[in-house]
């Protein structure tokens, strides 16, 4: 679903810068980028996010998922020596940890289905290829343009994931896919493809980063509501506060990094 949900998805950006726009080809330097953060952005952080869902609450994966900010800061600190972290940082940092432990301890001695497990490993490896696709892409110098970046990214995406798909067995015939189902791909490929990734792209160019983030506090909460009306996801005020302390904890070392960010550059300026 998900190697079609992309083809698709990348096929349409593609139909339009190249064919429409004639942007030319990426260079070979440049589709090795892409390559990279295909596997990392749309195999691993895509992929297996929506593979950990045949196993965990849609809740928990989005809330793993927003734990990303926390995770780049501490891949900066560990494989690039970056020293940005303030006294908050590991304040916003604990508070993450704590947020998540009140949502696993909400359904801590309760029977879990089988392969909850794996699911998280697999959501937990999707938010950190997420990570490290963030980190990449802020250090790289690809100057190829972002939306037919992605779209690029999507496409050799897909083919990656239909191969692994594959070798883990996890295909099914097209002839075999319901009309319902079609009409839920049509949905991520149009919503989550396309619209998503061009807002999120445009906010990143436009809008201050303390509002184009917002997303990433909203995202989690926002899929625990809609899961518990929609799946009948068990959603109860422990859930709620362990999310919220969760996301609180994320925004502090947002904010933390950012002020820290921009002290340096301002004694940089004097």
């Amino acid at each position: 679903m998900a190697a079609i949900r992309q083809f698709i998805g990348g096929a349409c950006f593609l139909l339009f810068f190249i064919g429409y726009k004639k942007l030319p080809l990426p260079t070979a330097k440049q589709f090795g980028w892409i390559i990279l953060l295909a596997l990392l952005m749309f195999v691993g952080a895509n992929g297996l996010s929506t593979w950990s869902l045949n196993y965990i609450p849609t809740g928990l994966s989005a809330l793993i998922g927003a734990l990303y900010p926390l995770s780049v800061v501490l891949i900066e600190i560990i494989f690039y020596k970056k020293n940005n972290a303030t006294p908050l940082t590991f304040l916003g940092m604990a508070l993450g940890i704590v947020g998540v432990g009140v949502v696993f301890y909400e359904n801590a001695f309760q029977a879990h289905a089988k392969g909850f497990g794996y699911g998280l490993a697999l959501s937990i490896i999707a938010m950190l290829c997420w990570s490290f696709a963030t980190i990449f892409i802020s250090r790289s110098k690809m100057k190829l343009n972002a939306y037919y970046s992605i779209g690029l990214q999507m496409f050799v995406g897909s083919f990656l994931l239909y191969f692994f798909a594959v070798m883990a067995k996890q295909t099914v015939a097209i002839s075999s896919i319901s009309s319902k189902a079609w009409w839920v791909i049509a949905y991520l490929v149009i919503a989550g493809s396309i619209i998503a990734f061009v807002a999120f792209i445009y906010s990143l160019k436009t809008l201050p980063p303390a509002i184009s983030s917002l997303y990433a506090y909203l995202n989690p909460l926002i899929a625990m509501v809609v899961a518990y009306f929609v799946l009948d996801e068990k959603l109860t005020w422990n859930i709620l506060w362990g999310a919220i302390i969760t996301l609180a904890g994320v925004y502090l070392v947002n904010y933390s990094i950012k002020r820290n960010d921009k002290k340096v550059i301002e004694q940089n300026e004097m």
